[in-house]
C-alpha cells in the first residue's frame, strides 16, 4: 500500500467551477474573485478580504501596509516556514526571532514581551542586542536603522498562538500586528476566530492546506485603509477605483485569477465539512497512537477552543531515531516530513546572519523530533490503521537495534 503525505479534497463542484470560468473567457478580477473574497470575510467574520496569489504575497503586502520600511524590525517566529520571516526580509527589514513554547510550538510571549521591552526604544544596549541576529550583534553588519515596528505570530500546524498577552504587547509598544494564519483557517482562541485577532492575517491554500485554491492566499482585515492599499498593491500599484493604467505607487503582480476563485469559492462553502473530516481523522491517529511508547501526540492548549488540523505532527522521543522511523516507513509506502526544520537554521540564513545551533534551543529541540504523518481529509480509517500499524513495528525495530 501507499499513503499519499497529502491530498486535496475536491469533488465535480470544483471540477465544474472552474470549466465555467474557461467557458466564460473571464479569468481575472472578475466576479468569482469578489464572490470568494465576501464569502472568505464572512466565515471568518472581518469587514475585508482580499484575494491574492500565495500566503506569501499576502504576508508581504501586510509588512507593508503595517509600515515596516528599511531598517526596521519585526518580533516573530524561528518555528515556522520560511516565508514568515522572508516578508520581512522583502522591505529590508530585520527578523527579529524569539524562541517559542514547549508544548504548541508557538511564538513565546513572554520571550516576545522581554524582547520589546529591551528593543522598542532603539538604543541597542546589551540588553536589546542579546535579541538581534549575531552578524548585527558582532559588527558584521550595522544594527537596525529603524525601530521595532510589528509582531508577526505564526498559528503553527493550526493552533492560534497565544494572541492576549502578544496583544497586550502589541499595545504597550504600539506595534502593528500580522498574524500567519496560512495553517489555520477554522482555529478559534478563546472562542475568537483565528484571522480576527489583529490589523491584519493572512490565510494560504496550498493543495496541503485544510482548503485549497491550487495555489492562493486572503487577506482580512478590518481597517479598510489597509484592504484598499491591499487591492492596489496585488494590481501593479493601481488606483484602488480601477482606472485604466493609472498607478498611484509601487505594486506587485500578486493578483488571484478566476479559476482559483471559482475553486475557492466552492471550498470556503464546503469548510466545514472539510474540517470536520480532518478533525476525525487526526481522531483516529490520536486513539491509535494513544498506547505507542515514544511517540508524543499533538499538545492542545487551553486557550485552543477550536484546532484547525492542518498536518498531523507527532514528537519522537529522544530514545527513538527519527530518521530510523522516516527510513522504515518509506520502505513500506508511507512517506513522512520532518516538521520544522527550524528558519535561523536554513542555510541562507546562517549564512547571511550568522545563525549557530544552540541560539534557539527550543525551536531547536522540536525541529529535531518532530515528524509529519500523512494527513488529509480524504484518508480513511483503513489508512490511518497501516499508518499506526507500521509505525509501532518500526518503534520496536529500531528500539531493539
Amino acid at each position: 500500500m501507499h499513503i499519499p503525505m497529502s491530498s486535496p479534497d475536491l469533488t465535480h463542484a470544483e471540477i465544474e467551477a472552474v470549466n465555467e470560468v474557461v467557458r466564460t473567457s473571464y479569468l481575472s478580477i472578475g466576479p468569482r474573485l469578489t464572490a470568494f473574497e465576501e464569502a472568505f470575510a464572512a466565515y471568518v467574520g472581518t469587514r475585508h478580504a482580499a484575494g491574492v496569489n500565495s500566503g506569501t504575497s499576502g504576508l508581504h503586502l501586510c509588512v507593508i501596509a503595517a509600515g515596516v520600511a528599511a531598517g526596521d524590525m519585526v518580533i516573530t517566529t524561528p518555528f515556522s516556514f520560511i516565508a514568515s520571516a522572508n516578508c520581512i526580509l522583502y522591505e529590508r527589514a530585520v527578523p527579529v526571532f524569539v524562541d517559542v513554547d514547549p508544548l504548541t510550538g508557538n511564538i513565546d510571549p513572554a520571550l516576545v514581551a522581554a524582547a520589546a521591552a529591551d528593543l522598542a526604544d532603539g538604543a541597542y544596549t546589551s540588553a536589546a542586542g542579546q535579541w538581534l541576529p549575531p552578524a548585527l550583534r558582532d559588527g558584521r553588519q550595522a544594527v537596525p536603522s529603524g525601530r521595532l515596528k510589528g509582531l508577526l505570530p505564526v498559528h503553527a500546524f493550526g493552533q492560534p498562538a497565544d494572541m492576549d498577552p502578544l496583544l497586550a504587547v502589541a499595545r504597550a509598544y504600539n506595534l502593528g500586528v500580522i498574524e500567519d494564519a496560512c495553517e489555520a483557517i477554522g482555529a478559534e482562541y478563546k472562542g475568537r476566530s483565528a484571522g480576527t485577532l489583529s490589523d491584519a492575517a493572512v490565510f494560504a491554500f496550498y493543495p496541503n492546506k485544510q482548503m485549497t485554491t491550487g495555489e492562493g492566499g486572503m487577506i482580512l482585515t478590518n481597517h479598510t485603509d489597509w484592504d484598499m492599499l491591499f487591492r492596489s498593491m496585488r494590481n501593479q500599484g493601481r488606483d484602488v477605483f480601477n482606472a485604466w493604467l493609472n498607478h498611484t505607487r509601487l505594486g506587485y503582480n500578486y493578483r488571484l485569477d478566476e479559476m482559483s476563485a471559482a475553486m475557492g469559492l466552492v471550498q470556503i462553502q464546503r469548510i466545514e465539512a472539510l474540517l470536520t473530516k480532518r478533525a476525525q481523522v487526526a481522531d483516529w491517529y490520536n486513539e491509535r497512537l494513544a498506547e505507542i511508547d515514544l511517540i508524543e501526540r499533538p499538545h492542545i492548549a487551553p486557550s485552543t477552543t477550536r484546532m484547525s488540523w492542518f498536518v498531523y505532527v507527532v514528537r519522537v522521543r529522544p530514545s527513538a531515531s527519527r530518521d530510523d522511523l522516516m527510513q522504515r516507513l518509506a520502505e513500506v509506502g508511507i512517506p513522512s516530513r520532518p516538521y520544522f526544520t527550524p528558519i535561523h537554521l536554513q542555510p541562507f540564513y546562517r549564512d547571511m546572519f550568522g545563525y549557530q545551533p544552540g541560539d534557539f534551543p527550543v525551536t531547536e529541540r522540536l525541529g529535531a523530533v518532530s515528524l509529519a504523518l500523512p494527513f488529509s481529509g480524504v484518508m480513511t480509517e483503513a489508512q490511518v490503521d497501516y499508518v499506526c500499524e507500521h509505525l509501532q513495528a518500526a518503534i520496536l525495530e529500531t528500539s531493539a537495534a
